[in-house]
């Protein structure tokens, strides 16, 4: 049987993909720190459909406490998805936090793995922070990283210790550079989590700067799609891959469509533009639909009618 690590489980990536996983037969070992930088009851929910099944074992644990090298033994696949996540909490005295969890943690995680022999893929998740305000649209991986938070700089800092691994020690990485990932079990404190909870209860939602910025929005299962075809791809082995859902729409557009989607007129509150927030983000693909095949599937407002539906039954 397969097996896969799946870091970070309990969140919003990590438990789509273990569950796919375990759905095809695999065996999952999960691990996750169920930290608060978010109610950790919503990430034990995330996990709750399959916590019990026979082949899922769960790890409680910090990434940097663990003895990987005996963990790696008989691993056949990482799914490295755990992340001090968010930019705006990236500043100041959070800083440290974020250099733990993405920068060393993942060096530990690579340190074990150059050793271990039977590790056919190291799948990192890494971010669209990592280009800043990048002046080509849509963003190829040749453009040079710039990023303008300091969550921006330990992603692509974590990622470029996958690539100095992968080329000293032969260590089978490949990183996704996920661009705003978003459907049911999206982080509470991610913009259409906070959009739709705000309109189920009649409250005006925070609309950042002029609603003008755009993004480049992609939808769970095709980043869950992302991380098995870059695992199955011989080609893939020491690349680094942008992963968007190609559809970059400004914010403006997509209240325009949650609108629909819900049915009545949403409430808005501007306020001022957030620091580290990229103006614009627009994912090309073609280098992932040419090596891993990757096709993105899900329109936004499909997607958008997903993540409502599963926000009404978190709520009510």
């Amino acid at each position: 049987m397969t097996t896969s690590i799946v870091t970070g489980v309990g969140g919003f990536v990590g438990s789509h993909l273990a569950e796919v996983l375990l759905n095809r037969g695999e065996r999952v070992i999960g691990i996750d720190q169920f930290n608060d930088y978010y109610d950790p009851r919503l990430k034990r929910q995330n996990i709750a459909s399959f916590s019990t099944h026979p082949a899922f074992q769960l790890i409680e644990a910090d990434i940097q406490s663990l003895e990987w090298r005996s963990l790696l033994a008989d691993v056949d696949f990482i799914y490295h998805q755990a992340a001090q996540a968010g930019v705006r909490a990236s500043w100041g005295e959070g800083f440290r936090a974020y250099t733990e969890r993405n920068l060393n943690a993942t060096q530990i995680m690579l340190e074990a793995a150059k050793d271990a022999k039977q590790l056919q893929r190291f799948v990192f998740a890494s971010s669209s922070s990592v280009y800043g305000n990048a002046e080509t649209m849509p963003t190829s991986e040749a453009i040079c990283p710039a990023p303008v938070s300091p969550y921006g700089i330990t992603k692509l800092a974590s990622e470029q210790l996958c690539v100095l691994y992968h080329r000293n020690f032969g260590v089978p990485v490949v990183g996704l550079r996920y661009f705003t990932v978003y459907g049911p079990r999206q982080r509470p404190d991610m913009a259409f989590h906070k959009f739709f909870k705000a309109a189920l209860v009649d409250e005006a939602i925070p609309i950042y700067g002029d609603g003008q910025q755009t993004r480049d929005f992609t939808y769970i299962s095709d980043a869950v799609a992302a991380n098995l075809a870059s695992a199955s791809s011989q080609e893939a082995s020491g690349e680094v891959f942008n992963i968007g859902g190609g559809s970059r729409v400004s914010l403006a557009y997509v209240i325009d469509t949650i609108e629909e989607v819900i049915g009545r007129p949403i409430k808005r509150n501007y306020v001022e533009s957030a620091i580290g927030d990229a103006r614009h983000t627009s994912a090309d693909v073609s280098k992932a639909q040419r090596l891993i095949g990757y096709q993105p599937k899900v329109p936004l407002k499909e997607g958008l009618t997903h993540e409502w539906e599963w926000i009404q039954s978190l709520y009510q």
